[in-house]
């Protein structure tokens, strides 16, 4: 599914990801009633290795939002969260609290339990972000809970050229490693922004399952266009080349990390690898053993 591409130059331009779907993003509730548009974890994308979900909540009406994420279980998994506009509260029952700010990232490992919630800490003003749920293989599943929260001065922000700059949230990029480290599945993390006729090209790990999701504005890779709200699955290779498209600018994320390849049991809040340790899961949970 490689393709092979020319560059400026005319030179051959081997194993260059191209788009493989692209997923709309579809409108749905989640917590007490966010509004929010999901991409991953859907009805056309439940699973894409080791990504489970990803959501964009964006809005300025705060009846949208202002219920947020009252207190909830996860085992078995990571959860991302992105802010761009507006501040969420975080709590759990591990005793860690921190404020989401905008550009701040949270990567909370859930591993054998936690009870966590996300609150708005405003009652007015555009709140937009995103988030996304890693799996842990099943040897980290039962992990203890781990909470990193990166402060928007923490990010690294490198401007590549006049007109491309990306925050690294995660992964490596042109020798700078991103905030959020130590983490399973190698993960990249990449906030990418492209004035208008600018291009982004760099090298992604050639295992990697990765997609970008454009936020603003519409890119093109390869032969296909992605436009605002859309997720495009790319195929394997080592080679990532996105241009801004339409005459003006554009911001999406690049999101990759190495699949898992194990099986997946997966109700609510839980992801492990058997029905029967889903079952634990609601039996601890009810126990209050997280």
């Amino acid at each position: 599914m490689d393709a092979t591409l020319q560059d400026e130059t005319g030179a051959i331009m081997a194993d260059a990801r191209t788009v493989a779907h692209i997923v709309p993003g579809v409108a749905a509730q989640d917590g007490a009633g966010v509004r929010l548009k999901r991409s991953l974890g859907g009805p056309e994308l439940q699973l894409f290795d080791p990504f489970l979900l990803l959501d964009e909540f964006r809005s300025d009406d705060a009846s949208d939002y202002i219920a947020g994420f009252p207190d909830h279980p996860h085992r078995g998994f990571e959860t991302v969260t992105y802010m761009l506009a507006g501040r969420m509260g975080h709590k759990d029952n591990q005793g860690n609290s921190g404020l989401l700010k905008p550009g701040g990232a949270q990567w909370m490992t859930a591993g054998r339990g936690i009870v966590h919630s996300e609150m708005p800490e405003q009652e007015d003003g555009l709140m937009w972000g995103f988030q996304l749920w890693v799996n842990l293989p099943a040897a980290q599943k039962m992990r203890p809970p781990r909470y990193q929260d990166i402060e928007p001065e923490d990010i690294p922000e490198l401007d590549l050229e006049d007109g491309v700059r990306v925050r690294l949230v995660a992964g490596t990029l042109r020798g700078q490693e991103g905030a959020v480290r130590d983490i399973a599945v190698s993960p990249i993390y990449w906030d990418v922004h492209l004035d208008a006729d600018k291009g982004l090209a760099e090298t992604l790990p050639a295992g990697h399952n990765a997609f970008i999701y454009v936020y603003d504005g519409a890119v093109a890779v390869g032969d296909r266009t992605v436009g605002t709200g859309e997720m495009a699955l790319l195929t394997h290779g080592a080679k990532l080349n996105v241009q801004a498209s339409d005459g003006a600018a554009a911001r999406f994320l690049v999101i990759a990390g190495q699949p898992i390849g194990e099986q997946v049991a997966r109700y609510g809040p839980f992801v492990m690898n058997t029905r029967e340790e889903i079952m634990q899961a609601f039996q601890d949970f009810q126990a209050g053993r997280f």
